[in-house]
């Protein structure tokens, strides 16, 4: 097989790099995709550093053995936390989940006011905030935890009261400062989007960090000669860890469409 016609390897810690995986295909009809959800391990949001990086690069190292062409850290926890250990672990490109998103925020802070939201690991690690000074160095950056937002995702509450109040609580002490982007910096958040938004006012660009990854992904595969202009049909495949019947079930309501086979494979 010819290294364009390869295969793009996505992986997350469980379901919420399905919108990453949505994102792509929308983008990108044409590319086939290969999924890893390391579902026996997730969350990662409340794992250590070092559990994070030794499970990214055995998840990577998985995805590269099926001769994917580039690799999509869909997951802003293994974004934050493991990305030089998965760069060093695999021979292709390496997409993460954060550089997209602060860039479309950078464009869209005219008065340099930029909020992140993610999991805990993801916020307390600073990768979002260091990312953005690079780029808006005066910056005012307000950061949140909303570690409840991924469960209620796997509920299907998207829309529901319980989550609008808890959006409510958690965006709170972001709601005073007049921002003028907020980033979504988990790919579970996107689907809360009409929530989020209602509370954050109009006024308020949200960054959807799974549509600037397959922007992100884009840029890179094309600038390496590796987009795939057409052939045959593009494949997709999912592996997960644990629990598959589960993984399949939850899948539509990321993808809009139901994944019939899901693989099995113990890391």
């Amino acid at each position: 097989m010819s290294a364009v016609d390869r295969p793009i390897g996505v992986f997350d810690s469980g379901l919420g790099g399905l919108t990453v995986v949505r994102a792509l295909a929308r983008r990108m009809p044409q590319e086939s995709l290969v999924y890893f959800g390391d579902t026996a391990h997730v969350p990662y949001g409340s794992k250590s550093k070092e559990a994070v990086t030794r499970y990214s690069v055995e998840v990577a190292r998985f995805l590269a053995d099926q001769g994917i062409k580039a690799l999509v850290v869909a997951c802003n926890t293994s974004s934050a936390l493991a990305l030089p250990a998965i760069k060093k672990a695999v021979r292709v490109p390496v997409v993460g989940v954060i550089e997209g998103g602060v860039k479309a925020a950078a464009s869209a802070a005219a008065h340099r006011r930029v909020g992140v939201i993610g999991t805990e690991a993801t916020i307390s690690s600073g990768a979002y905030e260091r990312a953005l000074r690079r780029r808006l160095p005066k910056a005012v950056i307000k950061t949140a935890a909303c570690p409840l937002f991924v469960p209620l995702v796997e509920e299907g509450w998207w829309e529901d009261e319980i989550t609008e109040q808890v959006a409510r609580r958690y965006l709170a002490p972001l709601r005073g400062l007049k921002l003028d982007a907020l980033i979504l910096g988990c790919t579970h958040y996107p689907l809360l989007k009409e929530t989020i938004h209602k509370v954050m006012g109009p006024a308020v660009v949200l960054i959807d960090s799974a549509e600037q990854t397959a922007i992100e992904t884009d840029r890179r595969l094309t600038a390496r000669g590796l987009r795939r202009a057409g052939g045959k049909a593009p494949t997709r495949r999912y592996f997960v860890s644990d629990a598959p019947r589960r993984f399949r079930l939850l899948s539509q309501r990321f993808l809009a469409a139901p994944v019939r086979q899901v693989a099995l494979r113990d890391l």
